[in-house]
């Protein structure tokens, strides 16, 4: 096999430079551990940006996923298949939705509750043709297709991507007052992240989200909750909402639903906002595939034990508990809620990469965000010794760059 260098050579030269990742190339996983081509292991603290909250290679998504590839991968919604009722019935009860629509992706989904909410407002809401308008948070991220980068904040996402999609409004994260005042008579939607993963795992005000619920339903419009990276365990509950009571009209799942196995998504909501789409309206080829189907199946009966929230729950109480005696010994602010959490080192010490690089080489997989953060969201199945052993790596990493 070839060395790191070897293969991180070759795949700076031949591929995009749209990542900057840290050097190390993996070969395999186990849980919570990953090991590089040269045999070092690492505990992935980042999990896929919360697609393996399940861990590495969950033995019962594996046998999903292995037993469906035996019989069928694909067919195309233009066939019904036999994994099919059961995902949709399943995640349907989980949401507590009447209807699901399943596609593949993160940013494929938030793109068919943006479709859905402008089709709703105009066939149901009885909106001017081309006039809808979606109020949307400055310092969301809800992908990088072109609509969403359109209503992005990050320069990097959104600068020379242009011309932009029309019909969003900004307004500042974390207001309910802020939303009040941008909805007009054309507002068919808020579209938020009930935790800002990308911005540095930001939590909002207590009660925000009950706020966005009592406007959305005093205004007679959408709340959709994109839970792609806080949903299905990640905050210690099912869904980020659940801490404040809060059920959205769509949810917006991905990432964790395909088990780290493939791209599962989905929008969940009830028949009177899901059922303005008819046939040949909207679809994906592979959306819904048997081989998906199987995958989420098993995620979803993972999910219905409980067992994986209270866990995150758990040893989320003792990741912040560590993590703020770090507070004034080169970190600046802890935030995050479950086993989820956004550290701001202090610039003087380092930047966020510098402490990821710091971290990789005690073993530790992190990844930094916007400067001096650096993220954490290791899987839900991680030990309680090994959860502590990486805050240990953390402050000895910062303590080294403090005192270089």
């Amino acid at each position: 096999m070839a060395t790191s260098a070897e293969l991180i050579e070759v795949s700076e030269r031949r591929s995009a430079h749209n990542y900057h990742p840290l050097p190390v190339v993996i070969h395999e996983a186990h849980g919570a551990w990953v090991t590089d081509v040269e045999g070092h292991r690492y505990l992935d603290c980042l999990s896929g940006y919360s697609s393996l909250n399940f861990g590495h290679g969950h033995p019962k998504i594996i046998e999903a996923a292995q037993e469906q590839l035996k019989n069928l991968t694909l067919t195309s919604r233009a066939f019904y298949h036999d994994q099919f009722a059961q995902f949709c019935m399943g995640l349907g009860d989980l949401t507590g939705k009447d209807m699901i629509l399943p596609m593949n992706t993160g940013a494929e989904a938030v793109e068919t509750a943006i479709k859905v909410a402008r089709k709703w407002g105009y066939e149901v809401k009885g909106i001017e043709p081309d006039q809808a308008n979606i109020i949307v948070m400055e310092g969301n991220f809800h992908g990088r297709t072109t609509t969403i980068v359109s209503f992005s904040t990050d320069p990097d996402a959104h600068d020379n991507f242009g011309p932009y999609t029309p019909g969003f409004r900004l307004v500042p994260y974390g207001s309910a007052e802020a939303i009040r005042r941008a909805v007009d008579a054309n507002t068919v939607a808020v579209l938020f992240e009930p935790i800002q993963g990308e911005a540095g795992v930001l939590v909002p005000p207590d009660g925000y989200l009950s706020d966005i619920r009592a406007l959305c339903s005093a205004k007679g419009i959408l709340m959709i909750a994109d839970e792609v990276q806080s949903g299905l365990g990640r905050t210690g509950k099912t869904f980020a909402c659940d801490h404040e009571g809060v059920v959205p009209d769509i949810y917006v799942l991905g990432k964790a639903l395909g088990g780290g196995v493939v791209p599962v998504s989905a929008i969940a909501a009830d028949r009177e906002v899901l059922g303005v789409i008819k046939p040949g309206q909207h679809g994906s080829t592979f959306g819904g595939n048997p081989l998906a189907c199987a995958v989420g199946n098993a995620v979803i009966e993972l999910l219905n034990t409980g067992q994986y929230q209270a866990r995150a729950a758990k040893l989320g109480e003792v990741l912040h508990t560590r993590l703020r005696e770090l507070i004034g010994h080169g970190v600046v602010e802890v935030r995050g809620r479950g086993l989820w959490a956004g550290i701001d080192i202090d610039p003087a010490v380092a930047t966020g990469r510098e402490v990821s690089k710091a971290l990789l080489k005690r073993g530790v997989l992190a990844k930094d965000t916007h400067g001096s953060t650096i993220r954490l969201a290791p899987p839900i199945t991680v030990s309680e010794e090994d959860l502590g052993w990486a805050i240990d790596q953390l402050l000895d990493a910062v303590y080294e760059l403090k005192t270089r």
